[in-house]
């Protein structure tokens, strides 16, 4: 295909499966590559932007990172669904708990992703676009985590594009049952319903915000295996 490589992605096209998993964290993306992937090829390295793609389990799929924040994970998916003609992708995150339900270890499904960005605004819709996954994902992600006996809650979360926040108030996210905080969600699920793809996030529960729980970054690379298994399951 004559548009890749492109700006931010090296491979050629067909080089990248069909379905992608995807983690803000290269070091993540290179733990699944070297710890679940049979005969990973490397694709990706513009930026530090890890890819491979391999096969699991007989099946072929790619792992790849997307950065941090909607602009970044909004340029990469936006490139594999346009350019490589990736059908599926499945971002395996990390988020910061609302719910008092939640707990560091514990897995998010997120079936929606609320917002604080203007990532939105290009479409020029007379009102709120609501991003959600596909659901089909999401009711396999859900049964795969019951038969491992993975705690596990499906609902919305927060995609926000604040890390340090200079006026921090939660309260009304928790108020309407927002489960937890990211901040990717919400692009890569507008990117592939304007290119009619599939999506779905599951994050790994690495913090909460209320109670205090935490991890450290070794911790969020190399322990947060059960959503990797959940998500090449959807394979």
């Amino acid at each position: 295909m004559a548009s890749t490589p492109t700006p931010h992605i090296g491979a050629q096209y067909g080089e990248i499966a069909e379905t992608v998993i995807m983690a803000g964290d290269p070091l993540r993306v290179q733990f699944m590559a070297e710890n679940f992937l049979d005969n990973p090829v490397q694709f990706n390295n513009v930026r530090g932007m890890l890819g491979f793609t391999g096969t699991y389990k007989g099946k072929r799929v790619s792992v790849m990172g997307h950065g941090m924040g909607i602009p970044s994970i909004g340029i990469y998916t936006y490139e594999l669904y346009n350019f490589y003609g990736v059908k599926t992708i499945i971002r395996v995150g990390s988020a910061g708990a609302y719910s008092m339900d939640l707990h560091v270890g514990d897995l998010v499904i997120a079936e929606g992703a609320c917002t604080d960005s203007c990532y939105g605004d290009q479409y020029h819709l007379r009102g709120t676009f609501a991003p959600i996954a596909d659901f089909d994902l999401i009711r396999r992600a859900a049964d795969e985590c019951t038969r491992r006996g993975i705690n596990y809650k499906v609902g919305n979360v927060l995609s926000t594009d604040v890390f340090y926040s200079d006026t921090p108030d939660i309260n009304g996210w928790i108020k309407m049952g927002v489960l937890a905080v990211e901040m990717e969600a919400s692009a890569l699920y507008m990117n592939a319903a304007r290119s009619g793809n599939k999506a779905l996030a599951i994050c790994t529960i690495s913090d909460h915000v209320i109670t205090g729980e935490d991890t450290t970054a070794e911790e969020r690379v190399t322990t947060f295996t059960n959503m990797m298994e959940v998500a090449l399951s959807l394979l």
